[in-house]
């Protein structure tokens, strides 16, 4: 007979013992919710390819924004929040703009001062770090 020794329950503590005669053992454990452990954006899921101008919402946090075609992105105030960050890749052969007029952003590793626009380089890939709901950083392949 063998044992396999399990850590904690479904009540979340103590050790349950299991014990099998040579069986497959198929263990299932649904946890709650509210048992959910985040451990920060393991992957960027895409929002979705955007062919002409777009601006960032709330819903693109932890997420990527493909550009394709003609379009720009538009980085609008009062949205985000501090720790908040949006992935933007420009897959095409041209460089793409970023509109960033109505927050306060900056150039990571640049002069410190603001910027309005930017531009995502040929194939480029853009994090944008707010550090509040009216100033972020472009970190990436951005200029």
């Amino acid at each position: 007979m063998s044992a396999i020794k399990l850590q904690g329950n479904s009540s979340g503590a103590g050790t349950s013992v299991l014990q099998s005669a040579n069986t497959a053992l198929t263990l299932t454990q649904t946890l709650p919710a509210t048992d959910a452990v985040t451990l920060g954006y393991l992957n960027a899921p895409p929002v979705g390819t955007k062919t002409t101008s777009y601006t960032l919402a709330v819903g693109d946090v932890g997420k990527y924004v493909q550009l394709t075609s003609s379009g720009a992105i538009v980085i609008p105030a009062s949205v985000f929040s501090e720790g908040d960050l949006v992935v933007i890749y420009n897959n095409t052969g041209s460089t793409k703009g970023i509109t960033c007029s109505a927050v306060t952003a900056y150039l990571a590793g640049g002069t410190g001062s603001a910027v309005t626009s930017a531009t995502i380089a040929i194939q480029g890939v853009v994090t944008v770090l707010f550090s509040s709901a009216s100033a972020c950083v472009l970190t990436g392949n951005v200029s």
